[in-house]
């Protein structure tokens, strides 16, 4: 049971690792319509919807990996204080009740809209733009899946431990 939790958490280290360059393309894609606007009185639509779609790629598809490396924004006044067994608890609850229902939702509301956009292959989301909206809408199940396996993981991890199996940390 650890490999199979050991493989859910390489698929989301492997998509944090490769949509974090983004991160960087971003930063010189804008620095490059900046110069290009205000050195040379030039602007092109799609260079700012890249921006766009590449911004959308690193939160949607760096939600699981987030979720992985344990980043995510927690209140909740008891888990701080808590041992790890009640740390495995609150991940466990949190996960099954909360977590999965939710994302879940999302992915069951969001399909017929994403269906339909790839159905019209939908063109750019402005004149002159990118005309493949129907890429950035497939973030949102793409952002549900990965939530979904990362879950899953973080289920798994946390029962195993709850069982008294002895279970590492995900590697980074």
């Amino acid at each position: 049971m650890t490999s199979v939790v050991s493989k859910l958490d390489a698929i989301n280290r492997l998509v944090g690792h490769t949509i974090r360059w983004f991160a960087l393309l971003m930063l010189l894609l804008q620095f490059g319509i900046v110069l290009l606007r205000y050195l040379f009185g030039v602007s092109y639509i799609f260079l700012g919807e890249g921006v766009l779609y590449m911004h959308a790629s690193v939160f949607m598809l760096g939600a699981g990996y987030t979720l992985l490396a344990d980043k995510h924004v927690r209140v909740d006044i008891f888990y701080g204080q808590g041992s790890p067994k009640a740390k495995a608890i609150i991940n466990l609850i949190g996960a099954l009740f909360f977590l999965l229902p939710t994302v879940g939702l999302l992915l069951w509301i969001s399909w017929p809209f994403v269906y339909n956009s790839w159905k019209i292959l939908e063109g750019p989301i402005s004149v002159g733009g990118i005309p493949a909206s129907f890429l950035l809408k497939s973030l949102i199940p793409a952002f549900c899946g990965l939530l979904i396996i990362q879950g899953i993981s973080g289920i798994l991890r946390d029962g195993l431990f709850l069982c008294g199996v002895d279970v590492e940390e995900p590697k980074l």
